[in-house]
């Protein structure tokens, strides 16, 4: 199979270091070749089905899978130190993984993300790159995407939907680089929660810029919560090609506190989106501000993403 080199390059705003800087993208020859030619057109349902997903996500459980972790962490500069070490004995925290699955669902050490506390900021809901609309209607549009984001397709179940009309909207986009659990953003309850059956799209932008339906056409996983102080949250997480499963490791019928852990994704990059009813709360000034430039903004899980209104 012959890769396409030199995709375009995807710059974020890295809020952490004031920064615009250049994405490091994992497989982005693959992902070129799949959306751009007509020969991955004519292959790419084979890829972009669950079971490709899960039968790919299902090798990164196996022992041999470990010989691929210390290289992904050299390649992409990963700060190591800052995640507990796996279940592997080993000197080195880069050999301490048995799979390279263990690897990707790695934890913070404790005190390496703290959640703002204050009630009316609401915090980062997953490590990733974000995009943010105070209002989702038809003059909106995702950066490269050019496609209406709708609540109605969003969370694909009409009546539902009609919270969330005309409310906010955020993107998290996960890498594969980046930690891969999510959070609640605030203390509340889970009203509903269902999966919406779909495709296993890439979610990355080379992708987006190729094929403008992803996030309404893959499948997801919605929650519908009550939180303290940012009203109704619709809560979507989105399947992407090899992620080999999205797991909730919090019971949906217990309350949850702010910065909880919700669930993982196992091997893959993915997404997290989020909606709120109208007027309850917007995104921070600066994702606001890139986002109507095209860009994204990186941030750190914990901190302030949104203010309430």
């Amino acid at each position: 199979m012959t890769m396409v080199s030199n995709p375009p390059e995807i710059k974020y705003f890295n809020r952490m270091n004031n920064r615009t800087e250049v994405e490091k993208v994992y497989g982005d020859g693959f992902i070129k070749f799949l959306y751009s030619s007509a020969l991955g057109h004519q292959v790419g349902t084979v890829f972009t089905n669950k079971y490709f997903s899960k039968i790919y996500g299902a090798f990164q459980d196996l022992p041999s899978s470990h010989s691929k972790v210390r290289p992904f962490i050299e390649k992409f500069n990963i700060q190591i130190d800052d995640y507990e070490a796996g279940t592997r004995p080993a000197l080195d925290p880069r050999d301490s993984y048995r799979t390279f699955n263990e690897f990707f669902i790695r934890r913070f050490k404790l005190g390496k993300r703290s959640f703002v506390a204050e009630p009316n900021r609401m915090p980062a809901f997953a490590e990733a790159r974000y995009v943010g609309f105070d209002a989702i209607n038809e003059r909106d549009t995702y950066p490269v995407k050019g496609q209406y984001l709708l609540a109605k397709d969003l969370v694909g179940n009409d009546q539902v939907a009609k919270i969330f009309e005309g409310g906010p909207l955020m993107i998290a986009r996960l890498c594969p680089v980046d930690y891969h659990r999510y959070h609640y953003p605030d203390n509340g309850k889970v009203l509903d929660n269902f999966r919406v059956p779909g495709a296993y799209d890439s979610v990355n932008p080379l992708a987006l810029k190729y094929k403008n339906q992803i996030f309404i056409k893959n499948e997801r996983h919605v929650s519908i919560l009550q939180t303290e102080n940012f009203g109704r949250l619709a809560y979507i997480e989105v399947g992407a090609i090899c992620v080999g499963k999205i797991v909730q490791s919090h019971r949906w019928n217990k309350p949850f506190m702010r910065g909880e852990e919700k669930g993982y994704f196992l091997f893959g990059g993915s997404t997290v989106v989020l909606l709120g009813e109208k007027g309850a709360w917007k995104p921070s000034a600066d994702i606001l501000a890139n986002t109507a430039k095209g860009i994204e903004t990186y941030l750190h899980l914990g901190t302030e993403v949104a203010v309430k209104n």
